[in-house]
């Protein structure tokens, strides 16, 4: 890529296509394209194609996608695996029609097994079952990556694609009926503070450990694996990820004293703890020269303060 390359960010608005667009424009990369749903419906192939023919976009990254935590997942499998099916299709089909010179497809660490060796290292793809909860966004983004392998194994396509961890950051999605456990966590306890609640429940046992990643890290290495990763014999597939995990319990209790809730964390062991664990063998990527540089404790506070941007309303204690 150079300065004034033609880059398109399908999804410049969520939280990592925003992470990605600060980070080109942080780089002084000038040509940047990003278009609003109501702008350009992902869903619609015929707009997708005007659009591709009509702006001819150099270089993609898809970072649009329908995303939720456990509750959407399970609640909502049709729509989950439907759209994110129809989004990817139409942008990875389109840049290939449109002769664009290299695309980076963001999966999710969810498209390995739920009970596969720790830490999954990318060759760990399709050797066993999904976690049930959300495995209709993981068949998704395991389509999408197969995809992008395809248009590299038929047409040469310079189609990769990269997994990241769990993301959290600015711009996250902090609504608790379709939010990751971060953001959730981080509403919750805010929101128990405010009210002066004794307690703040949350879902399972908090005996799963996760794995975090600042979603501006992962920003630099979707520009990084742009400019010196290319597609292999293998998939095109590397992992991003941060290099250590936590307990879901010792999150909450970072989050409750990073928040300052005062109160009692209880835990509803009724609901579900997802994956036991997913941690990613990143061994590839640091080989290549990127490493994160938000520790996580930085990296919530930051968090935290993009929430109290987000809710200005809400902070009042």
């Amino acid at each position: 890529m150079t300065q004034d390359s033609r880059i398109y960010v399908a999804g410049h608005r969520g939280l990592a296509g925003s992470a990605i667009w600060r980070e080109l424009g942080r780089q002084g990369f000038k040509g940047l394209i990003g278009r609003t749903h109501a702008e350009l419906n992902l869903l619609d192939g015929t707009a997708v194609d005007q659009f591709f023919a009509r702006e001819k976009p150099e270089y993609v990254f898809v970072a649009a996608a329908k995303v939720g935590g456990i509750l959407a997942n399970d609640s909502r499998p049709a729509e989950f695996l439907y759209e994110n099916l129809q989004i990817q299709n139409h942008l990875i089909h389109g840049a290939y029609r449109s002769g664009v010179k290299k695309l980076l497809f963001l999966g999710s660490s969810c498209i390995y097994p739920k009970l596969a060796p720790q830490p999954l290292k990318e060759e760990y793809l399709l050797s066993g079952p999904l976690e049930a909860t959300n495995q209709w966004y993981a068949v998704a983004k395991i389509a999408g990556i197969k995809m992008c392998h395809a248009y590299h194994r038929q047409y040469g396509c310079e189609f990769i694609s990269a997994m990241p961890t769990n993301l959290y950051g600015p711009n996250d999605n902090y609504d608790l009926n379709n939010s990751h456990v971060l953001p959730a966590l981080i509403r919750k306890f805010h929101e128990g503070k405010v009210a002066k609640a004794p307690t703040v429940t949350c879902w399972g046992t908090g005996a799963a450990f996760r794995e975090f990643l600042y979603v501006d890290d992962l920003a630099r290495a979707c520009v990084f694996l742009m400019q010196n990763y290319s597609p292999n014999s293998a998939s095109g597939l590397i992992n991003v990820g941060y290099g250590s995990d936590i307990s879901i319990k010792q999150l909450a209790e970072k989050l409750r004293q990073i928040v300052g809730f005062p109160g009692e964390i209880v835990w509803d062991t009724s609901k579900p703890n997802g994956t036991p664990r997913k941690l990613l063998d990143n061994s590839r990527i640091l080989a290549l020269g990127w490493a994160p540089q938000i520790d996580l404790e930085r990296g919530l506070r930051l968090t935290y303060e993009d929430f109290l941007k987000e809710f200005p309303s809400q902070t009042k204690v």
